[in-house]
């Protein structure tokens, strides 16, 4: 096929993201059929330039491919959700939260604990499918803003997962860039701290000004779930079982399901009536709460392989449009002018940041908004004599956690999912993904705490 030049492939993804952004942000529809219709125009352009189907088809099964291990991952974390109900686990988590956290600065709260989880743990997803769920139904009981909770759930999940040794986006910036992991970690915390005081300050103002529930509330939720659930500290169980394989440095996969049995055992131990078929039937539909609470059984009532098949979806369709626009050379083409006419530190860090966030929108997978730039932008990071924990910094705060922010992102459909809060929603509340590009900026046009090479003499 003749190579496209830079005018038709930025043309191309500015009507994508025109396509995308009317149709999401701006009519509040669901990403995946808008995602289907830009994929069908993207077919129907390459037929006018005569590109085979068969390269569209490889493009398509390249970019399905990064997501076979998400996707069998979040069909374990729906099974989990599900089982931790059924076991007690969730509804003794917000016993005791309500028993040990301040009404006053619950919001700020929420933030620090997924963060201190996110770290410990090094998953963004399982810190929100887990004690994120648990919080979030304390925040609804206390009759604060859905968004704003999940926002803060949200941004302390990213905190963790950013500066966490365990994570897998961590680990792949700093081998993207080819710096050490652990002097990676502490070169972020530039940006890092400066996003986690802004984001903790702004949760405390506006935490304590949507806190309505009284106490009487507090109390009738609290016995609604003793009385509905088997709430006890054997809850703990799965919890320190999921710290100790983090610790153990036990991949994801096997920690899930070693996780789930345990929770199975539970169940049946508290639950002697629970069969063997409404075991399969509460692992592929979900837990259904009937309390007779309506707030309280539209909480606790999800999980299941089903409910994740709405982000599984999305992703398929996200990653296959991506994986179509790198096959036929629109990013690269897109990206390459850019990279080519950079010469000042501040003008680089900022491109690169921008580079990052665009390819979270036209491709909508977090690894892909590392690797692109990543590879990208190395020459250039080399050229201006800058050190790779300056792009590796680059890469996680404009790539990875901006995917939290993309509506049909792969990070940001999970935590939607998870929650039941729509991303448009819980974006503006999202704060410490928002800000860490743009204290990252900041870093770079001020060359404070910009990382240079070590010239040698």
């Amino acid at each position: 096929m003749k190579k496209i030049n830079f005018m038709e492939a930025l043309s191309i993804l500015i009507v994508m993201i025109l396509v995308l952004g009317v149709s999401v942000i701006g009519l509040g529809l669901s990403p995946q059929v808008p995602v289907l219709f830009v994929t069908g125009l993207i077919f129907a352009w390459a037929a006018v330039r005569r590109i085979s189907f068969e390269e569209l088809h490889e493009g398509i099964k390249e970019g399905i491919s990064t997501a076979i291990v998400p996707i069998f991952l979040f069909m374990l974390i729906g099974s989990l959700i599900a089982v931790w109900i059924q076991a007690g686990i969730i509804p003794s988590l917000m016993v005791l939260g309500f028993k040990l956290v301040s009404v006053q600065f619950f919001v700020p709260s929420v933030f620090v604990v997924c963060a201190l989880v996110g770290v410990a743990i090094g998953s963004g997803f399982t810190t929100i499918s887990t004690v994120g769920i648990a919080l979030f139904g304390m925040g609804l009981t206390l009759g604060i803003n859905p968004a704003l909770v999940a926002g803060a759930i949200v941004s302390g999940a990213i905190f963790g997962d950013k500066t966490s040794p365990l994570s897998d986006s961590t680990n792949l910036a700093s081998a993207v860039a080819g710096s050490d992991l652990f002097a990676h970690i502490k070169n972020m915390m530039w940006t890092t701290i400066p996003a986690f005081i802004l984001s903790l300050v702004i949760f405390a103002i506006l935490g304590m000004s949507h806190a309505t529930a009284s106490l009487a509330k507090i109390n009738h939720t609290i016995s609604i779930l003793e009385n509905n659930f088997s709430v006890s500290w054997w809850a703990a169980l799965p919890v320190l079982l999921m710290f100790l394989c983090s610790w153990r440095k036990i991949p994801a996969i096997p920690t899930l399901f070693l996780n789930i049995i345990v929770s199975i055992v539970m169940a049946f131990i508290q639950s002697p009536k629970l069969n063997i078929a409404q075991l399969v039937g509460l692992i592929q539909s979900g837990f259904v709460s009937k309390t007779g609470d309506k707030t309280v059984d539209a909480l606790l009532s999800r999980g299941g392989i089903d409910s994740m098949m709405g982000t599984v979806s999305l992703i398929i369709m996200t990653l296959a449009l991506g994986g179509i626009l790198m096959r036929v050379g629109v990013i690269e083409t897109a990206m390459k002018p850019l990279v080519d006419r950079l010469t000042k530190p501040g003008s680089l860090i900022t491109t690169a940041i921008f580079a990052g966030i665009g390819v979270n929108l036209f491709v909508g997978e977090q690894y892909l908004s590392v690797i692109l730039p990543g590879n990208a932008f190395k020459p250039a990071f080399k050229k201006l004599n800058l050190d790779p924990l300056a792009q590796s910094r680059v890469l996680e705060d404009g790539g990875s956690v901006i995917n939290y922010l993309v509506p049909w992102g792969v990070a940001a459909s999970f935590a939607a999912s998870a929650l039941g809060v729509s991303v448009i929603a819980f974006l503006p509340f999202t704060i410490f993904a928002w800000s860490s590009p743009i204290f990252s900026i900041l870093s770079g046009v001020t060359g404070i705490g910009l990382k240079r090479r070590e010239v040698m003499a």
